[in-house]
């Protein structure tokens, strides 16, 4: 069964971490914005896939 805080507490974190960079750095973060929006759609495709790996072994060896 989910458990709705845990699952809106990690929602909340992931937004907090995704306001960082903007609010610390903004010109680096339009910088990175206008990287990527170079970037091959293959080579975006790849990074999402290994940092959804990722979180999902971490998510796996947490909760294990």
């Amino acid at each position: 069964m989910i458990n709705w805080d845990d699952l809106l507490a990690a929602f909340a974190l992931f937004l907090i971490l995704e306001g960082l960079l903007p609010f610390l750095n903004p010109p680096a973060f339009k910088d990175y914005v206008e990287r990527i929006a170079t970037m091959a759609n293959s080579s975006i495709r790849i990074i999402g896939f290994v940092v959804m790996a990722m979180g999902l072994g971490l998510l796996y060896f947490i909760r294990s």
